[in-house]
């Protein structure tokens, strides 16, 4: 019986993990999910109503109620998005809404490649390859900062980098399913390579990692 391909992609914000497993997904003709997509969908839903991201019951609703629509609204990529996210990420009942739709999503043929910060850790611990992508903070928040403002929107280096050191410090302590490198993962340290040099490495270890698998199942 023919089984899903799934390659998880854990790491945190402005690693470069998003673009690589998009990548990635085409280079290996499955499909591709951004989780954490999921969590500022679900943020944007709540915030547009007028919820506040610290009122679990409020999240959870939110998170019930999200539709593919949701995951195209335009402001996703907002900083008060990813921070409101980041925050409901947090809450039990917000996970446990969405976590159904993330395995779902892994299970159906031909695979999928899934990017969060516990997808090789809680969404899909027995994920074929397992990948954590990393970069040095202030790599990151240099990243961040071009971003925003390649898309015309006004940004300040040390606020971008506050806001970063603070999103991963909530990431990695948190109590539900905390951001960190998977025991079987692995690195891949960006902040030295572009996006061509990661990509190419990522393909080096997915077909190591894809070989060695098919080895000890024969």
């Amino acid at each position: 019986m023919s089984k899903a391909l799934v390659v998880a992609i854990d790491g945190p914000v402005a690693a470069g993990k998003g673009t690589l497993a998009r990548r990635l997904a085409a280079h290996l003709g499955l499909r591709h999910l951004d989780s954490g997509m999921i969590y500022r969908a679900t943020a944007a839903r709540l915030l547009s109503s007028g919820g506040n991201p610290e009122d679990g019951v409020a999240a959870e609703k939110a998170a019930l109620a999200l539709t593919a629509e949701d995951l195209a609204r335009p402001n996703l990529r907002d900083q008060e998005i990813g921070g409101a996210a980041s925050r409901i990420a947090a809450l039990q009942p917000v996970r446990d809404a969405l976590l159904a739709f993330q395995r779902a999503f892994a299970a159906e043929e031909p695979g999928a490649v899934i990017d969060g910060r516990d997808i090789g850790t809680v969404v899909c611990p027995d994920a074929d390859v397992k990948l954590y992508v990393t970069a040095g903070l202030e790599e990151r928040a240099t990243r961040r900062f071009e971003e925003l403002v390649s898309r015309g929107e006004t940004a300040n280096l040390d606020d971008i980098t506050n806001e970063i050191a603070e999103r991963d410090r909530r990431d990695m302590e948190r109590a539900v399913a905390p951001l960190r490198q998977a025991d079987d993962a692995v690195l891949v340290d960006t902040s030295e390579l572009d996006a061509d040099a990661a990509f190419e490495k990522a393909v080096e270890i997915v077909v190591k990692q894809l070989n060695a698998r098919a080895k000890t199942s024969i």
